[in-house]
Formats: C-alpha cells, structure tokens, sequence
C-alpha cells in the first residue's frame, strides 16, 4: 500500500474517532508511531485537520468561555412583599451563561465546548459531569483548589419573573490572558468563540485582539450592567454583542428612552468597532442592527405561557449563534432562530429545555423568516 492510500485510511479512522491515540493508529495500520506521526503532521499542514484532539474542520466547535454555576431559584408561592418572609420554592439547577448557551447548543446539534472554571467542592463535581452528559468538551476547562464554585441566586415572584438575583463570580477572575493563552490548543480548533463578561477586561481585550488576527467569529453576551465595565471600548474584531436595553444605557452612559435612542447608541458602538448588536427587550421583543448605517429591525417576541424565565436570554444567544454557524448572515433569521429557543425555555421549568433537538430550527429558514 503506498504512502498516500495510508494517509487516507489513517484520515478515516481519525474521522470515526477524533480521540484516537497514535498508538492505536500505528497498530491498526501496521505502521511505526512515527510514521503515523509524519502523517497527521500532513495532514494538518493540508488543514485536512487542525492540529491536537485530531480537530476536524467539519466539527469545530462552538467554544464558550465563562461561568458555569450551581444556580439557586426561590419563587414566591403567591405575591411578593418585601421586608417580610414570603414562603417559596427552592431548587438547585445548573447554570451560568457560557454552561446555558453551550448546553443549548450541544442539544440543537452543534458540537459545543466549554472553557470555564470551578472549584473542588461537590457543585464543581457536579457541573463537570453534567456538562460531559450533555455532550459538552470541558477538557480545557480550570479545576481551583480550596475554592468553592460559582453562584447564582435568583428570587422570583409567583409569575416566574426575576426580582432580584445576587451571584458569587469571583472565581472567573482566575480565568486572566495567561490562563486562555494556555488552552491555545482549545481555542485553536474553535469554529466559533461566544463569551460572556464574567472574565475579567483583560482576558475580554485578549479575546478580541485574537479574534482580530485569526478572523474568528467572537460572539460577546452581556451579563448584567455592573459587568458592562469588563467591555473594553475598542471592540474591533467583535461579530456580535448581544445585551439589554439597561447594559447598552450602562455602556454609553446615558438614558435610551425611545427607538432613535437605541439606534444612535448602536450607531457609537458600532463605530467603537462591533460589527453588530442584538438588544433583547424580555417579552416585547428584540431590536438588531441592520449593517453598519445604524438603522435597527424589531422583531416582536411570540406570546408563551411563562414557566420560568430563568436562561431564557441564553438560550436566544444560543439559537443566534446556531444560525451564525450554519453560515448565515441574516441577523433578521438569527433573531428569529433565538426566539424560538427562547420560547421554549420560557414555557421549562427547566434552565435548558429538553425538549430542544438538531432538527428544531430547520423550519425557520430564509424563505419563511419574513412572514408574520
């Protein structure tokens, strides 16, 4: 058999397995571990793979960087009064924006993986193995020793509307430049890169000059407007940012009353070098930009019985990020495909709804996107 004829037999076994080792390779190809060696450095100078783990570029992953929490819910049983003791549900759900949208998209089909950190305690055991179960790489992700895990803490009313959240993020700030130039080999294989702003500015300003050099799509959602201060203000190499009516006031410093308002202020980010920007409104609907002009589009929300809002916003981020993927460029359907997850989390109980699957978004294509 010539050299070229094992190459091929050795690119489709590393096909049917990414994960197998090179010993494995050169016992069943009856070659020595160099010679399997001198193959898949050839392959990966063809970029018929892109380096470590046998990445295949048909499978790159979706790479999400941030939190992972152990996310506490208490709702109210009837309506909330404060500075009293309301009687209410509690339960303890996995969460945290990067976990939520990596685990949307690993249930819509896409290969996802998950750059996050955790602490040594029972929660950190906890999220790692769920994540694993939903299909999620985590390999990369950072293990801190004498640390608790993430929080989040979120009262809601007896609608399943939020009243008020408290988190416990601290750890994230480990997650500096020096720790993601460490999981180079991670990031290199990433199709896509979706962060959120737990990071700390540093390691958000590090995302963005890579995203620059290496013309990778890097997705950036919102947490919360105290957290808008780890945006850096030069955004050149942002695809997307994804954010509230109340982060976006927080990042120009000023009230957006009405339409023109969000417009003008999109139009200033936009010039701080994002190349779009989605602004969820919860239940009335989301705003996007449409091009660089500054001009947005409004898509109303369809109407759900709410169960829970809680991940709501995250599975949206995610059915956007599915539609970028998909090699989409019509923000218009993305918003749509987001939507739709959105609702279908909103009528959970559950943070991810498992009801989710590869097929679900399909019948939101380009040809039907504009109807009503």
């Amino acid at each position: 058999m010539t050299d070229t004829s094992k190459k091929e037999q050795l690119y489709q076994l590393i096909r049917a397995n990414p994960f197998v080792s090179q010993q494995d390779l050169a016992v069943e190809l009856r070659l020595s571990r160099s010679a399997v060696a001198g193959h898949v450095a050839s392959l990966i100078r063809e970029r018929r793979l892109l380096g470590r783990a046998y990445v295949l570029p048909d499978k790159r992953p979706v790479l999400c960087i941030g939190a992972a929490n152990l996310d506490r819910k208490l709702r109210t049983l009837s309506a909330l009064q404060m500075g009293t003791s309301n009687p209410a549900y509690a339960e303890e759900v996995h969460g945290g924006v990067a976990r939520n949208i990596a685990e949307n998209l690993a249930r819509l089909g896409l290969p996802s993986a998950l750059l996050t950190a955790v602490g040594d305690d029972a929660a950190g055991n906890s999220l790692q193995s769920r994540a694993e179960s939903a299909g999620i790489d985590t390999r990369g992700s950072l293990r801190l020793n004498d640390t608790y895990s993430g929080t989040y803490t979120a009262v809601l009313d007896e609608r399943g509307e939020m009243v008020l959240a408290l988190a416990d993020m601290a750890l994230y700030d480990q997650m500096t430049p020096e720790f993601l130039a460490s999981r180079a080999p991670q990031r290199a294989g990433a199709a896509m890169v979706v962060a959120d702003l737990n990071l700390p500015l540093d390691s958000v300003a590090t995302l963005l000059q890579d995203a620059r050099r290496d013309a990778v799509a890097l997705i950036i959602v919102a947490v919360s407007q105290p957290k808008m201060a780890r945006l850096p203000r030069e955004l050149h190499g942002l695809r997307l940012l994804v954010l509230n009516r109340g982060e976006l006031e927080t990042r120009v410093g000023r009230a957006l009353p009405d339409e023109a308002a969000l417009a003008a202020a999109c139009r200033e980010v936009q010039e701080q070098g994002a190349r779009d920007i989605i602004i969820t409104c919860g239940g009335a609907g989301v705003f996007h930009t449409a091009g660089a002009g500054g001009g947005l589009n409004w898509l109303p929300a369809p109407q759900v019985d709410v169960v829970d809002v809680t991940g709501a916003g995250d599975a949206f981020a995610a059915g956007v990020c599915w539609s970028i993927y998909q090699g989409s460029s019509d923000l218009t359907l993305a918003c749509r495909r987001g939507l739709k997850v959105a609702a279908m989390t909103l009528e959970s109980p559950d943070t991810v709804s498992p009801l989710l699957a590869a097929d679900i978004l399909d019948e939101i294509s380009e040809f039907q996107h504009q109807a009503p």
